[in-house]
């Protein structure tokens, strides 16, 4: 997939990032840590990105670089009591 410069972003399609995390699985992450999980295969990872990003592939961009599944944004609103 190429890097190219997304147009404007809505709330409708957000920026999902893909890549590898140091162990190999693939990662599938929105620009802002809302949301992501780990894959074991690419098509996957673009499938999970598709469904929600509302079926946007031009709003997926694919690193080369490692990228580690980030989970601290997406509990930070979780009162503490709600985090197993």
């Amino acid at each position: 997939m190429k890097l190219v410069e997304p147009p404007s972003c809505s709330a409708a399609s957000t920026i999902v990032f893909i890549g590898r995390n140091h162990r190999g699985q693939w990662v599938a992450q929105q620009q802002n840590g809302l949301y992501g999980r780990l894959f074991v295969n690419r098509a996957q990872a673009v499938k999970y990105a598709l469904f929600e990003n509302g079926q946007h592939p031009e709003m997926i961009v694919e690193l080369s670089r490692e990228i580690e599944l980030d989970m601290r944004s997406q509990t930070a609103d979780i009162p503490a009591s709600r985090v197993a």
